[in-house]
């Protein structure tokens, strides 16, 4: 069983329904069988399915709750955001390389190193047994 969150198109109303499987889902939106139960449109489609994501101006009660945990989440993302940027050495788009000759050419560095890298780019180090790891990086936008 699957849960998901569909919203109407038309009259923007969420709400929730139980499906056997994604493929049935489809099998029933192809055959018209999905409508909404407010308006009766057909156009209706699946939502976000995160739980802090608001999808309709009806649902901005919920709002205030997550604020605060979101603040507290930011919060505790800067801190270790700080603690990479003093403990490590920025090395930009070159994170994939870098760490390559970090672990191949066996490179003692005094820090260790962080940067960007493509979804690609880090499958691939794993392939090769180079370990990285993400991090959700935000822009610090206060001034």
């Amino acid at each position: 069983m699957i849960k998901y969150k569909l919203i109407c198109k038309d009259c923007e109303t969420t709400f929730d329904s139980w499906f056997s499987s994604s493929k049935e889902y489809e099998k029933l939106k192809k055959k018209k069988f999905l409508n909404c139960h407010f308006c009766n449109s057909l156009n209706v489609g699946k939502g976000l399915m995160s739980p802090s994501v608001n999808t309709s101006k009806n649902n901005l009660k919920d709002i205030d709750s997550s604020s605060e945990k979101y603040k507290e989440i930011k919060k505790t993302i800067y801190k270790y955001q700080e603690f990479i940027k003093k403990n490590f050495e920025y090395v930009g788009e070159n994170f994939a390389y870098e760490a390559r000759s970090l672990h191949y050419k066996d490179k003692k560095k005094a820090k260790g190193i962080y940067g960007t890298a493509t979804k690609e780019d880090l499958n691939e180090l794993k392939e090769e047994g180079i370990k990285a790891e993400i991090l959700p990086w935000i822009k610090n936008t206060t001034n």
